[in-house]
């Protein structure tokens, strides 16, 4: 069945921009085309920026308190601690030149994988009376995942930007895309977002009756 995608209303829409930070670009194995991966996110940030959405900015990040907090059952984050990995203070957890905030935009710093569960992102998205998440992010499976869940949980409208995510486990990404996050979100790419954004609908694609969105991915 199709899934036509409602129109997207930007004064009550935010982008979420999550771990696109130099570090996090720099260590993924095998990601294809980053500087490509980077322009398709500058331009969705450009499109919602031009229509009046919120823009929120998420990095992954921590301080020595959150390093000793974090317990030994977190199999990923204890890891993290231990190795006193992504300070802070340091510029390999700044976000991405090529997409940095602007006055006016929300930027959050998280210590776990989701951008709404350690983070005051909930609150300031309600204060603007944000309803709709339109999420990029790295990776797939983590930040995406979560975020996305979480979400749905918290009754936000979700989209999720096909060509603006990406994991280093291609095949988990294309489970997750074409499985899972359907049930949860509405899946668009860059192009789409630029078409609801000016004409309140998706474009057209022909190449399939069945999936009008074509191949998901990075």
């Amino acid at each position: 069945m199709t899934d036509t995608p409602p129109a997207l209303d930007p004064r009550t829409s935010a982008l979420l921009v999550m771990d696109f930070q130099q570090g996090i670009l720099a260590s993924l194995p095998g990601l294809a085309a980053p500087e490509a991966l980077l322009s398709r996110v500058a331009g969705a940030i450009a499109d919602m920026r031009t229509h009046g959405a919120t823009i929120a900015y998420v990095r992954v990040a921590f301080t020595e308190a959150d390093w000793t907090a974090i317990p030994p059952t977190n199999k990923t984050f204890s890891y993290l601690g231990q190795q006193r990995l992504m300070h802070h203070a340091d510029p390999a957890t700044d976000i991405h030149h090529r997409l940095a905030p602007e006055p006016g935009d929300i930027t959050v710093r998280k210590t776990r994988y989701s951008a709404l569960s350690t983070t005051d992102l909930d609150r300031r998205l309600r204060d603007r009376e944000i309803t709709t998440l339109v999420i990029a992010g790295i990776t797939t499976t983590g930040a995406v995942l979560s975020t996305v869940t979480d979400a749905a949980d918290r009754d936000y409208q979700i989209y999720i930007l096909s060509d603006a995510i990406t994991d280093p486990d291609p095949q988990t990404h294309q489970t997750l895309m074409t499985g899972i996050f359907p049930r949860l979100a509405h899946i668009i790419d860059t192009t789409d977002l630029h078409s609801l954004l000016h004409d309140g609908r998706p474009r057209i694609h022909p190449e399939t009756a069945e999936d009008p969105k074509g191949p998901a991915g990075a």
